[in-house]
């Protein structure tokens, strides 16, 4: 498989050399570049299973000599992060006893443990009593008829369909799908248009019940880094020509883990790129409206120019902005998809909630007030968390985004899936950055930190997370199964 991927994607030398040092810098400076490279693949800037440039090409990249570049790919396959076969080139790859991670270990009801592994955060009661009062009279409406909607409440279709319109997207009901969550809807696109052995690209890292979804649905996953400075469209592009995947599943707004917001420059060229390849795009906006520090948005499908956005598959959700536990979400598509999407979902539940979706409109028609409250709340948060880290763990570093609900916090050492199994025992539950990447064994030193819960709580988890690290850690375990992620 790996020998089957090389050969289809290939790092070209100048990128290579874009992200690696001065060989003339520290000596030796075969030592440096190949320790170099290895960081880059544990950090997932550099892909698994993508074919390194020629020696004779990185050599003249770097402007040293070929024997430098024989012997740091030497050093890489000593040390697992390169495999080579006669005739086939160099290839990225992991030293053994990385092993993946399983996805899926449930909390028990009443652990008190503070949860930093789900970044969702509360409503508030009395916005959810003032909701349901509301509600009442309408859901009397509906009793007296069957109460199926495959497609989604009327109401409810119209009123997301003009929320995609203000944001500069002109959209008609008849593109809306309500769905239970963004997962629901990404698992029913994945059905459809996807089969067993497809390629699909993805962000590495990336949301890891996504990724679960399409391992589910046994799909070859192809990653692109996102790194701290964001996104490389040229890689990006390069990999849909050279791949030409069926799917490509992206978040651009406060990209979960990392908070990066894709640039309004390249959205045009992400749109153009993916029309070429003839990938369909599946973009991911739960967390599009949570802007802190700059205007949201406009959806990427609005992107691209005519006839270059139509293949594109837009996910929102209540979750992030409102409640998970409302359940609602949906998905922006061209009538025809939606029309075969609520065919497909009728076998699964026939339909959503009739009382789950009137609260879903109400709350949706008190956005503007609902989402101010949020954002302040995010924001104290944010900062809360921001000092905390400062001084109990000041040598963490971290980026602070523009927009989103986490921090993608660097340990500065591989030992995030060792801290998080043990700074559970101190009641503190959260995930390795292991988990957000498609590439078992990697982000061994992120942690990405939520700042959904108050101050007070979020200042103690960092104290307690500090205690951890004070009482040693030993090595992260290979098999750790993480725990439950939203």
């Amino acid at each position: 498989m790996a020998e089957r991927e090389a050969r289809d994607r290939t790092l070209g030398s100048r990128q290579l050399a874009a992200l690696l040092p001065d060989p003339a810098g520290a000596r030796p400076a075969y030592r440096n570049l190949a320790q170099a490279i290895s960081a880059l693949i544990l950090d997932g800037r550099i892909a698994l299973h993508v074919r390194l440039p020629a020696e004779r090409e990185l050599a003249t990249a770097l402007d040293t000599s070929r024997a430098t570049i024989t012997a740091v790919y030497d050093l890489l396959r000593e040390g697992g992060y390169a495999r080579s076969r006669q005739g086939a080139g160099t290839w990225t790859a992991l030293p053994e006893g990385r092993a993946p991670r399983g996805v899926t270990r449930h909390v028990r009801p009443h652990d008190s443990a503070i949860d930093l592994a789900r970044a969702a955060p509360a409503l508030p009661e009395h916005v959810v009593a003032d909701a349901l009062a509301e509600v009442t009279p309408r859901l009397a409406e509906h009793t007296r008829t069957p109460g199926y909607h495959p497609y989604g409440l009327p109401e409810l279709r119209a009123a997301v369909a003009e929320r995609f319109t203000r944001r500069g997207l002109a959209t008609v009901p008849d593109q809306i799908l309500v769905t239970s969550g963004a997962q629901h809807a990404l698992t029913l696109v994945l059905g459809l248009l996807c089969g067993p052995g497809d390629r699909v690209l993805v962000e590495n890292p990336s949301y890891p019940n996504a990724l679960e979804a399409m391992r589910r649905a046994r799909l070859r996953t192809v990653s692109v880094p996102v790194t701290d400075g964001g996104w490389d469209v040229e890689i990006l592009e390069s990999t849909l020509r050279q791949t030409v995947p069926r799917l490509a599943y992206l978040i651009p707004d406060f990209h979960n883990p990392t908070g990066r917001l894709l640039p309004a420059a390249d959205r045009a060229r992400v749109v153009r790129a993916a029309h070429r390849s003839g990938t369909w795009l599946v973009v991911d906006e739960t967390l599009a409206e949570l802007a802190l520090d700059v205007p949201a948005p406009a959806p990427l499908a609005s992107y691209g120019g005519p006839g270059a956005g139509g293949e594109v598959v837009t996910v929102g959700s209540m979750s992030k902005t409102h409640w998970g536990g409302l359940r609602i979400g949906w998905l922006r598509a061209p009538s025809r998809l939606v029309t075969e999407l609520a065919a497909q979902r009728v076998a699964n539940d026939m339909g959503g909630s009739v009382l789950d979706q009137l609260l879903a409109l109400v709350l949706l028609d008190r956005s503007g007030e609902l989402l101010a409250d949020r954002l302040h709340r995010l924001r104290e948060q944010r900062a809360a968390l921001a000092a905390a880290l400062a001084e109990h763990l000041p040598r963490w570093t971290w980026e602070q985004p523009s927009g989103g609900l986490s921090f993608w916090v660097d340990l500065g050492e591989p030992v995030a899936s060792a801290l998080a199994d043990r700074a559970l025992g101190h009641g503190v539950r959260i995930e390795g950055g292991a988990c957000f990447s498609p590439d078992p064994g990697l982000f061994e030193q992120r942690l990405r930190i939520p700042y959904t819960a108050p101050p007070d709580t979020l200042r103690e988890a960092v104290h307690r997370m500090a205690t951890t690290l004070s009482d040693g850690l030993p090595p992260s375990p290979a098999d750790r199964r993480p725990h439950w992620i939203a």
